[in-house]
C-alpha cells in the first residue's frame, strides 16, 4: 500500500495556507502509525514531494486529497489521473455531494457539506511554537554622512534572523504613513509588548521594546555608534552593537540572551532605572518656564 497526498499545496498558483500544511503532516504522521508509506505531492515553490508531471499512477493504491474547499476541475482531473486508486477526502469543504460529473469517494471524512459538519482537523494537529521577533528598522539617515551605515546593518540583521527558527513581525514605529496600518503610539507600543524579543535599528525601537519589559537587540546602523549607543548606555542596556564593530557569533550569543528569562527581567530593571533618573526632570522642566515668564 502507498498513498498520494495531495491538496491545495499540489496546484501551481493556488494559496494554501499554514492549516492546510498542518493537516497534510497529521495525515501522515496517521499513516506512518499505521504502516502506510506516501508521497506528498507539491507544487512549486514547495520542495520535499513529488510534481505532477512525476506522478507514476501505478506506484499508488490510495489517493487523498486533504483539506480545504473541493472544486471540479484540478482536482477532479488530477482523481481522473489514478482510477485505480481507493479516494479518500478528509478535512473538505463541500458546496453540494451531488453533482454530474462528479468523481466520487470511496470514503469521506468532509469538515462540512450538505450532510454534515465536523470541527477543522487543525484542532488536532500538533503545533510547533517558535519565539516572535519584532523588526523595526530605521529609514536612512543622511544626516549622519559617511558614518550612516544602514544597509550593512539591515543585510546583517537579515541574516541573522534567517538563521533562527522565529516568527519575524515586521513593525513600523512612525505615524501617518504606517506601513502596518498602526495609527497611534498606543498601537505601536501594544504590538511591540506582545513580542518576545525585538530586533532593532531604530533609537525609539529599543526604548519601547525595554519600556514594555522586552529585551531588545539593538544595532547602531551608524559608525561608531550615535544616539542609540548613548540610549542604552545611560540605562545599562547591554545588548547594544555599532555596525562597525559587527561580529556574527557575538550577535547569536546576543540573540539567544534576548530569548531568556534574565533578559526579560533586566529589561525590566533598565526600564525601572530609566524612570528614576527622570525623576526630576518634571520639576526641573517646569522651573525653568516659570522663571522665564
Amino acid at each position: 500500500m502507498k498513498a498520494l497526498i495531495a491538496g491545495w499545496f499540489s496546484f501551481p498558483n493556488c494559496t494554501p495556507t499554514a492549516g492546510d500544511f498542518m493537516a497534510r503532516d497529521l495525515i501522515g504522521s496517521w499513516l506512518n502509525s499505521a504502516g502506510v508509506s506516501y508521497d506528498f505531492l507539491l507544487a512549486a515553490p514547495f520542495e520535499g514531494g513529488v510534481r505532477q508531471e512525476d506522478i507514476r499512477p501505478a506506484d499508488y493504491t490510495h489517493f487523498l486529497l486533504v483539506c480545504g474547499p473541493y472544486v471540479e476541475g484540478l482536482q477532479t482531473d488530477l482523481m481522473r489521473r489514478l482510477p485505480h486508486c481507493v479516494k479518500v477526502g478528509i478535512n473538505l469543504s463541500f458546496l453540494s455531494l451531488v453533482k454530474p460529473g462528479l468523481i466520487s469517494f470511496d470514503h469521506l471524512f468532509e469538515r462540512d457539506s450538505e450532510r454534515t459538519i465536523r470541527p477543522d482537523l487543525t484542532f488536532i494537529c500538533p503545533v510547533q511554537r517558535v519565539p516572535v521577533v519584532g523588526r523595526i528598522l530605521v529609514h536612512p539617515q543622511p544626516e549622519y554622512g559617511s558614518r550612516a551605515w544602514h544597509d550593512q546593518a539591515n543585510a546583517a540583521i537579515e541574516s541573522l534572523l534567517r538563521s533562527r527558527c522565529v516568527a519575524t513581525v515586521a513593525i513600523d514605529t512612525q505615524l501617518g504613513s504606517n506601513a502596518g496600518g498602526l495609527s497611534t503610539a498606543a498601537e505601536v507600543v501594544s504590538v511591540i509588548g506582545k513580542m518576545d524579543m525585538v530586533i532593532t535599528t531604530r533609537l525609539h525601537g529599543t526604548v519601547l521594546a525595554l519600556k514594555s519589559g522586552v529585551p531588545a537587540l539593538a544595532v547602531d546602523p551608524i559608525a561608531g555608534g550615535a544616539k542609540i549607543m548613548a540610549a542604552a548606555e545611560a540605562i545599562g542596556w547591554p545588548v547594544i552593537f555599532t555596525v562597525d564593530r559587527l561580529d556574527a557569533d557575538a550577535l547569536v550569543r546576543g540573540f539567544e540572551y534576548c530569548l531568556t528569562p534574565e533578559a526579560v527581567q533586566l529589561a525590566k530593571v533598565c526600564s525601572d532605572r530609566a524612570g528614576r533618573a527622570l525623576e526630576s526632570l518634571h520639576d526641573e522642566f517646569i522651573a525653568s518656564i516659570l522663571s522665564t515668564g
